[in-house]
């Protein structure tokens, strides 16, 4: 399984960015599929995924202002980010578990200018 990000890039701050993880194979079929991100220095965190049984689980640093998106059809999970501040700058990685494995996209950088 393959998971690439796409949608980063340098926004200032009050922005809004829409990410996309495009899967190489169904999504549907994951546990756990979502985002997480990595800001320099720090642990890499939740930001926002779908359970197995669809609801999601959003962070609270994150909640009203970025929403998390399926299409089970296309393969590809959204993260449609508003509002954006500069402490939401860091690499957004894309996560998706399976049965047997957990699988993490390259990344994308999200920068947030003040």
């Amino acid at each position: 399984v393959q998971l690439v990000e796409s949608g980063g890039g340098l926004v200032q701050a009050g922005g809004s960015l829409r990410l996309s993880c495009a899967a190489s194979g169904s999504i549907a079929s994951f546990n756990v599929i979502g985002w997480y991100r990595q800001a320099p220095g720090k642990q890499r965190e939740l930001v926002a995924t779908f359970t197995s049984s669809d609801s999601t689980n959003i962070a609270d640093s994150v909640k009203g202002r970025f929403t998390i998106s399926r299409d089970n059809a296309k393969n590809t999970v959204y993260l449609q980010m508003n509002s954006l501040k500069p402490e939401d700058t860091a690499v957004y990685y894309c996560n998706a578990v399976g049965r047997w494995a957990n699988y993490w996209g390259q990344g994308t950088q999200v920068t947030v200018s003040s």
